[in-house]
């Protein structure tokens, strides 16, 4: 075992990217810069992976206000819309239910409670409790969660989301009634027209809505699928979106593979070595403080190589250390462990010698990874470049 070091995670800066600008070409070059600048060797399969906002802006796929509610006109009626599910975000969500909210007569706004799907509580379990509400059973009106509840304030940005949601809506000259119920179903007292904003959850909520007697029941996945009005469109719609600016949304990328795959050959005919290429969002991991789950997009990629399909094969160093090898130390003990990770079988799902390791989709974890390294703000690291991470201890 010569080498010291397993996987390294480093953020690449690359240039301010616009619409049009060739990605294959600036990723690649980004990439080889960095490895010149930081005296790092690329090598078979390592991963390069770009944050999907610089493939959305490279693309140009945007869309404004007006354009949603154009097609949230035309696909549920321009009266009464019962919008249900959607996460407290003015990143995520405020500048799509404005243009939602244009395209209404009237909205009726049902927010989950006391959390919204990726963790941000309106109110705290335990007050919850301390007031004996049921959120699995109870639907509360406006007027009754105010005197439950008062106006209490995200800790993290300061607003009162449903307060924000609210007069949002009747700034578009939409009317507005407020309803807090975790059941789909509770909003086709008021309508049978629903726009299911809730995003792993949708196709649950909207079976419930449609077997319940809804009538134009649709999700943010079904909006803007295809151009409105000359916008941008994806086949995940308006999930994965972020706001541009006080008036259009960023979409979530289209049509990526290519472009992954044409780094892939870039970078092999550059070097000679076969890299994995991918194109990532949100991590999907939870903050233990916060109570926030990361994953608002509708997937961590939609974009990769073929050789980032799967889930990890791996044995738990610390159970072979404690358990079929307990009886050895030292250079017997990591060879008998060396041993094992050469033979181990090629599916060791089942097996105690792999409980503990992490069942989950490669482009998840690696995604989680490069969210973490690229960070949301001012790094100016939207390309993340990862050696070892398919290494073991092994590996030389």
């Amino acid at each position: 075992m010569s080498r010291m070091v397993g996987t390294v995670s480093r953020g690449i800066r690359a240039p301010i990217i616009r619409e049009g600008d060739d990605l294959t070409e600036i990723v690649t070059q980004s990439v080889l810069e960095a490895a010149r600048a930081d005296g790092f060797t690329v090598r078979d399969r390592d991963v390069i992976a770009m944050t999907e906002a610089i493939v959305a802006r490279a693309q140009g796929n945007y869309a404004t206000v007006d354009q949603i509610a154009a097609d949230v006109k035309a696909k549920l009626g321009g009266g009464t819309v019962g919008v249900i599910f959607p996460i407290l975000s003015r990143n995520r969500f405020a500048v799509c239910l404005r243009g939602i909210a244009m395209g209404c007569k009237k909205v009726i706004l049902q927010l989950s409670y006391p959390s919204d799907e990726v963790g941000n509580h309106l109110i705290s379990l335990d007050v919850l409790d301390e007031k004996g509400v049921d959120p699995y059973r109870d639907m509360l009106t406006l007027e009754k969660y105010r005197a439950l509840f008062g106006y209490e304030k995200h800790p993290f940005t300061g607003v009162d989301y449903v307060e924000y949601y609210e007069n949002l809506i009747r700034e578009t000259g939409a009317e507005v009634e407020v309803i807090f119920a975790n059941d789909p179903r509770a909003v086709l007292s008021y309508t049978k027209d629903v726009l299911t904003c809730d995003i792993h959850t949708r196709q649950r909520s909207k079976r419930l809505l449609k077997a319940a007697g809804g009538n134009r029941v649709l999700g943010l996945d079904d909006i803007l699928t295809e151009s409105v009005n000359g916008s941008g469109y994806n086949p995940y719609g308006l999930l994965g979106s972020n706001k541009a600016t006080e008036d259009k949304v960023k979409l979530f990328p289209r049509d990526a593979q290519p472009l992954v795959e044409a780094i892939q050959q870039k970078m092999l005919e550059e070097t000679g070595k076969h890299v994995e290429v991918m194109v990532y969002g949100d991590g999907a991991f939870k903050d233990p403080m916060g109570q926030i789950w990361e994953l608002a997009d509708p997937v961590v990629s939609p974009a990769y190589t073929p050789g980032l399909e799967g889930t990890p094969n791996e044995l738990k160093l610390k159970y072979l250390a404690d358990n079929d090898f307990g009886h050895l130390s030292g250079a017997e003990l990591r060879d008998a462990i060396a041993g094992a990770i050469r033979e181990k079988d090629k599916d060791l799902k089942g097996q105690m010698a792999s409980e503990g390791t992490t069942p989950r989709r490669l482009t998840d974890l690696i995604g989680s990874l490069c969210d973490l390294t690229s960070g949301s703000g001012d790094k100016g690291t939207p390309i993340v470049y990862i050696q070892g991470y398919f290494d073991n201890y092994t590996t030389e």
